[in-house]
């Protein structure tokens, strides 16, 4: 194979794998994938997406309704906590290529099960 043959290859594969890893992770993001990687990636497929990006979607009001929890947890909400209200940056918690943590585990340990 010519070697600009094969860099091509190797770039094609590496597109492929990089969409299939993404699939793998969010079943419900299935219709995105479709549509191509700007669908997300509004500044650039170098950059994380833009939380107004996330938000055409997902509505943070919705987001904070159904992560509300009871009794001694109520105030660990991770969609309406008590440092950063319904502000914290999507990105910081949620990734669709990688595993992430909730910013919260950097100073707590609250049992978020989605994120084990």
């Amino acid at each position: 194979m010519k070697p600009m043959t094969t860099l091509l290859v190797l770039v094609f594969s590496s597109v492929i794998a990089l969409s299939a890893q993404a699939r793998d992770k969010r079943d419900y993001h299935q219709a995105l994938y479709e549509e191509g990687c700007k669908s997300c990636h509004d500044q650039g497929l170098k950059n994380y997406p833009s939380d107004e990006s996330c938000l055409q979607c997902h509505d943070m009001g919705d987001l904070a309704e159904q992560t509300k929890r009871e009794g001694h947890a109520a105030k660990q909400n991770p969609h309406d906590s008590m440092h950063y209200g319904q502000e914290a940056p999507c990105m910081e918690c949620h990734g669709e290529h990688t595993e992430k943590q909730a910013i919260c585990m950097d100073c707590h340990n609250f049992d978020y099960p989605k994120f084990k």
